[in-house]
């Protein structure tokens, strides 16, 4: 599968703060300060406490950070706002997204925050929050919070009931047992896989190398260190890895792992040392899990539906749509974002989830993305299949996708999408998050950015010429639009 076009960052004019239902991202000592973390997290604590009204003791939030060397800093800011309104603050150190997300729930947290900017590069930082459940808030909630911030209307408390602060250091091992129990340990073992992993100096290497070792697998690991001094740019697309698919092919490996900072998204190359596309990511642990349905989960999922369901946002690849239908299963759609993908699986009783950004979510281990659980499965398909990645790759197929994005304000990009429901009147039409159009031979998904003023555009079709017909379309539907 080809990904072409400009790459997907979170921003445009990289001097604005953002504050989304993603939480806040910004250029540390720009735009992003330590008073402004602590704000943040005078925000949050506040919205918490209004939440839960019901508690007579003290709320608890557990807080982690990826490896950024500014991310002990803010950590510490957000950690004093939190304190300042009477919340008290666990602090899990450096450890992944998706072990946060782990640990808000074992530690029975009201909430959680990851100080990361996740695949930005090394001038950005952001302050993630996360429920009780241990997703993002849905947008009513992080609207509340984004305007007690603004308001600043704090409920600070006095010296007596101010938050305590506690660390804990039972992420990675909490992690790794629930990524063991999803999988079998001895099949994968018996493989004895050698693995080549990149975790780009970020957060991910010390846990992730940890489970490989579990699993039986000779590890070779590149960028390891958390040092948060990247070692290539942070997003895992294949240009930026070029040194794994040279480390798979002169080291002989079996297959390569690339993470982001944070490590919640995955990318995979094959053997012969090919990036394959973050796309892949969900479709082959998809593959894995809906050839168990039949088996012991059909069992074990107690209550679920006959039909195993899938979700995934609609900016997300047909191959998963693919390995599904074969498995007699179904797909739901979803607006982009994690935390609407994790409301649809829990809503729906889905077996897995996740986006094509490769973003993989079990909710036996948490409703969060996480490459941990991404290798695991793709590494047991692997074991039971006694296949190649790119054995495994054939089979599910592919297509040409193209992903890109223009400049457009609000009232622009309204004009665009209503001149492309007048123009493409013979698909089927989804407007959950902009539109979506469905055709015999692909689909278009055009929706305005949450964060910037620009529209994406992603095109997926059997082969680029096909592709391009709908990029051509979109093209000229823009050239009839003035900015």
């Amino acid at each position: 599968m080809l990904v072409g076009g400009a790459a997907n960052g979170v921003f445009g004019v990289a001097e604005q703060l953002i504050i989304s239902v993603s939480g806040m991202r910004g250029i540390v000592g720009e735009n992003l300060t330590a008073s402004i973390a602590t704000d943040y997290g005078c925000a949050f604590g506040t919205f918490l406490k209004n939440r839960h009204t019901d508690k007579k003791e003290k709320l608890s939030v557990c807080i982690g950070r990826d490896s950024r060397p500014s991310g002990q800093m803010l950590k510490s800011a957000v950690t004093e706002g939190l304190c300042k309104v009477g919340v008290d603050v666990i602090d899990l150190g450096i450890v992944t997204t998706p072990g946060a997300g782990i640990m808000v729930r074992e530690l029975a947290c009201s909430g959680g925050v990851v100080v990361t900017a996740s695949h930005n590069p090394a001038q950005y930082n952001g302050i993630k929050l996360l429920l009780d459940n241990g997703i993002a808030p849905p947008p009513a909630a992080a609207e509340q919070i984004k305007r007690c911030f603004f308001d600043k209307h704090f409920e600070l408390v006095d010296s007596l009931d101010s938050g305590g602060v506690t660390s804990n250091d039972q992420t990675d091992s909490t992690h790794i047992t629930k990524v063991l129990a999803i999988v079998d340990k001895e099949t994968i073992g018996g493989r004895k896989f050698n693995v080549v992993l990149d975790s780009v100096n970020g957060a991910g290497g010390r846990v992730t190398k940890k489970l490989l070792a579990e699993l039986g697998c000779v590890v070779s690991a590149i960028n390891d260190e958390p040092t948060g001094v990247f070692a290539h740019a942070p997003e895992p697309r294949a240009e930026n890895l070029t040194g794994l698919c040279e480390a798979v092919k002169t080291g002989r490996a079996e297959i390569g792992f690339a993470q982001d900072p944070d490590a919640d998204r995955l990318a995979i190359v094959d053997e012969a040392g090919t990036y394959i596309g973050e796309e892949y990511t969900l479709a082959l642990a998809a593959k894995y899990i809906f050839s168990k349905w039949h088996g012991h989960l059909g069992r074990v999922f107690t209550g679920w539906k006959p039909v195993p369901q899938a979700a995934t946002n609609l900016s997300t690849s047909r191959m998963l749509d693919d390995v599904a239908e074969e498995a007699g299963g179904q797909v739901v759609r979803t607006a982009v974002g994690e935390a609407n993908v994790a409301k649809a699986m829990l809503e729906h009783n889905c077996i897995i989830g996740g986006e094509g950004n490769g973003g993989v979510i079990d909710l036996r281990v948490s409703p969060v993305r996480d490459s941990l659980v991404g290798i695991a499965l793709v590494l047991q398909l692997m074991a039971e299949t006694q296949k190649t990645v790119s054995e495994l790759v054939s089979e599910i197929g592919g297509y040409y996708m193209s992903k890109d994005k223009f400049a457009a304000g609000k009232s622009q990009a309204r004009q665009i999408l209503e001149s492309a429901k007048e123009t493409f009147t013979d698909a089927k039409l989804d407007t959950t998050d902009g539109c979506r159009f469905d055709f015999d031979d692909g689909w278009l998904h055009l929706r305005a950015s949450n964060t910037e003023p620009v529209m994406r555009i992603i095109v997926e079709a059997k082969d680029q010429l096909a592709a391009q017909k709908y990029i051509d379309a979109v093209s000229n539907i823009r050239k009839k639009i003035p900015g």
